[in-house]
C-alpha cells in the first residue's frame, strides 16, 4: 500500500510505496520482453544464415539493427514523456510494442522462409524490412521497463526488490525459451543411418514455426500481468513533483545528460553488464563451448545452464540485502567483483581443456553418453556457478538505478523525464550490446575461419577453442572491469538516495499547496534546509 504521513499542511507524503502484488507484476514486462532477446537476437543471425542463406549478412543486421533501436529509444522516450491518456503514460506503449512484436516476429520466423530462393533480394529486403518492425515494437515495450519505475515506488528499501521480481519475471521468460528451443530443437535435428547428425535443426524453418507463437503466447501473457501491476500507479499524481510539468525540448537532452554525471557512469556500468551477459550466454557460442570443445552439447548444456540458475537464487538474496542496507552501488560493485574473480578460474581451466573423448580435463556428466563426474567438472561447477550467480543477479541490477538516476534528476532540475533517462541508458546500454552479435561472427572469422555460425556439426579446431575462451571469458572480464571503475566514483549512495527523496517529496507538497516550481526549486536544496519532518527519512 501507498503509505502516507500527514503532517503540517496535510499534503506530506514520506514515500510513494507500492504493493506487493505491483513490486511483483511490474517485472514481468522485462520478461515479456526478454522471450524477443532470446527469440529474436540468440536466434536471428543462426535463422537467417542457415534457413534464409543470408549467410554473414544475418549477424551483421543484428549489429545494424541494434543500432537502429538505440537510435530509436530517445525519441519514443521522448513520446513517452509527452502522453498522458485514458490509461496512462505507460501502459499504451506496452500494448502497442507487445502487438508490433508478436507479427513481426509470425513474419519474420513463419512467412519469410516460404520465399524461394531464386527470389534471394526479396529475401534480404523482407529481412531488413521485418527485423525493423520488430525493432520499434521492441523499443517501446522496454522502454516501459526502466522508466515505470518512477511511478512504481521510489523507497529506497523497495526499489533493489524490483532487481530481485525483474530477475524473476527474466526466467519466466528468458529462461523457459532458453530451456525449451534447445529441446525443440532436438526433435528436429536429421541424421543418417550411422546416427551423426546432417542437419542441425537450427537449420530447418519447421522449428522456428513452432518457437515463433510459443514464445508470443508467453510475451502476451507476462505483458498482461504487468499491466496489471503498474495501473494503479499509471496515474499523473505519482509523475514527478505533480502540478503542472514542463515539456522538455529535444536540444536539452544533450545538456541533460552532460549535466546527470550518476547517468553517465551507469550507462557505463550498464553496458559492460549487458555485453558480458549478450556474449557470454550467446546460443551460438554456448553450442560451441559444450557441443564443439567440451564435445557433448545435449548431457553438458541443460545441466549447466540449471546450475547456473540455481547459483544465481542466494545472489538474488544477497544483492537486494546489500542493495537495501548500503545502496545499490555497493551492492552491484560487490558481486560484479565475485563474478570477475571467478571467471578467471574459469578462464584457466578453459585453456587447459582437452576435447579428446574421455579426458580428465573436459566437463562430464553421467548421462546422454556422458561420463563420471571428475575433479575438472567440480572445479569448473564452482567458478562457472558462483561467477554466473553474480553476475547473472547484477546483470538487470543497472535497470533499477536508472529509476534513481531519474529522481535524482528531477532533484536537479526539476523535471519529470522518465521516458527519456530511460531510453539515454538504453541508448548506450544498446549500443554496446549491438556489438555481440557481430563480435561473435567475427571472432569465429579471425580465430577459426568459419565463413558462418557453427552449429553442433561443426568440427573441433583450436581456433575455434581460442573464440570460444575469448568470448567466454576475455570480453566478459574486460566489460567487468569498465562496470567496477565506472562505479566507483558514482555518487548515488544509499545515503545519498534517501536525502534526495527528502527533498523531493517537501517540494513536491509545498507545489500542491501552490508554490510554484521555481520557487520550490530555490527554497528547497538540501536536507539541512527541511523540516524536521522531511529530515527524518533522509
Amino acid at each position: 500500500m501507498s503509505e502516507t504521513k500527514t503532517v503540517g499542511s496535510g499534503h506530506h507524503s514520506s514515500y510513494n510505496r507500492a504493493k506487493m502484488y505491483q513490486l511483483v507484476l511490474f517485472p514481468m514486462n522485462n520478461g515479456a520482453t526478454n522471450v524477443y532477446f532470446v527469440l529474436i537476437l540468440s536466434y536471428v543471425a543462426q535463422f537467417g544464415s542457415s534457413v534464409l542463406e543470408l549467410g554473414i549478412f544475418a549477424s551483421i543486421m543484428v549489429t545494424v539493427m541494434r543500432i537502429a533501436d538505440a537510435v530509436t529509444d530517445p525519441i519514443i522516450g521522448a513520446l513517452m514523456d509527452r502522453t498522458n491518456t485514458r490509461i496512462g503514460k505507460f501502459r499504451p506503449f506496452m500494448i502497442i510494442g507487445s502487438i508490433i512484436m508478436a507479427i513481426s516476429v509470425i513474419a519474420l520466423y513463419v512467412l519469410l522462409p516460404f520465399i524461394p530462393n531464386t527470389m534471394m533480394p526479396m529475401r534480404y529486403v523482407g529481412f531488413v524490412v521485418v527485423y525493423f518492425v520488430w525493432v520499434i515494437g521492441y523499443t517501446f515495450q522496454t522502454s516501459v521497463t526502466r522508466a515505470g519505475q518512477t511511478v512504481l515506488t521510489n523507497d529506497p528499501n523497495q526499489r533493489p526488490l524490483f532487481t530481485i521480481f525483474n530477475t524473476i519475471g527474466s526466467m519466466l521468460g528468458m529462461g523457459v525459451m532458453q530451456l525449451l528451443i534447445p529441446l525443440l530443437k532436438n526433435m528436429y535435428n536429421i541424421y543418417d543411418d550411422q546416427g551423426e547428425l546432417l542437419v542441425s535443426g537450427y537449420a530447418r524453418p519447421e522449428l522456428y514455426r513452432v518457437i515463433a507463437p510459443v514464445g508470443i503466447l508467453v510475451s502476451v501473457a507476462l505483458t498482461i500481468l504487468a499491466i496489471i501491476g503498474i495501473a494503479g500507479k499509471d496515474r499523473p499524481e505519482f509523475y514527478g513533483l505533480g502540478g503542472s510539468q514542463e515539456k522538455v525540448k529535444i536540444s536539452e537532452y544533450v545538456e541533460i545528460i552532460k549535466s546527470n554525471k550518476p547517468m553517465q557512469r551507469l550507462m557505463v556500468a550498464g553496458a559492460g553488464c549487458k555485453l558480458a551477459l549478450a556474449i557470454a550466454t550467446n546460443t551460438t557460442v554456448l553450442l560451441a563451448l559444450y557441443g564443439i570443445v567440451m564435445g557433448n552439447y545435449d548431457s553438458l548444456y541443460l545441466p549447466m545452464m540449471i546450475l547456473g540458475y540455481v547459483f544465481a537464487v542466494p545472489f538474488f538474496l544477497l544483492s537486494v540485502r546489500t542493495s537495501q542496507k548500503q545502496g545499490q552501488k555497493a551492492s552491484l560493485m560487490r558481486y560484479v567483483s565475485v563474478a570477475f574473480i571467478c571467471y578467471i578460474g574459469v578462464l584457466v581451466l578453459l585453456i587447459v581443456c582437452d576435447h579428446t573423448a574421455g579426458s580428465a580435463l573436459t566437463l562430464s556428466f553421467p548421462f546422454k553418453g556422458g561420463g563420471a563426474i571428475n575433479i575438472y567438472t567440480i572445479l569448473f561447477i564452482l567458478f562457472f556457478g558462483i561467477g554466473y550467480g553474480a553476475y547473472y543477479a547484477t546483470a538487470d541490477m543497472p535497470i533499477p538505478m536508472v529509476a534513481d538516476c531519474s529522481d535524482y534528476e528531477t532533484y536537479r532540475s526539476g523535471k519529470y523525464i522518465p521516458g527519456i533517462m530511460g531510453t539515454l541508458f538504453s541508448l548506450v546500454d544498446k549500443l554496446v550490446s549491438s556489438l555481440a552479435q557481430t563480435l561473435v561472427a567475427f571472432i569465429f572469422l579471425a580465430c577459426a575461419g568459419l565463413s558462418e555460425l557453427p552449429d553442433d556439426a561443426t568440427p573441433y579446431s583450436d581456433g575455434l577453442k581460442i573464440a570460444v575462451i575469448i568470448m567466454f571469458c576475455i570480453i566478459p572480464l574486460i566489460a567487468w572491469a569498465a562496470t567496477l571503475i565506472a562505479m566507483k566514483n558514482y555518487s548515488l549512495t544509499g545515503a545519498r538516495m534517501k536525502e534526495i527523496q527528502a527533498v523531493n517529496a517537501c517540494r513536491k507538497d509545498a507545489i500542491a499547496d501552490g508554490m510554484s516550481l521555481e520557487e520550490a526549486m530555490k527554497k528547497w536544496t538540501k536536507v539541512e534546509d527541511l523540516p524536521a519532518e522531511y529530515r527524518e527519512n533522509a
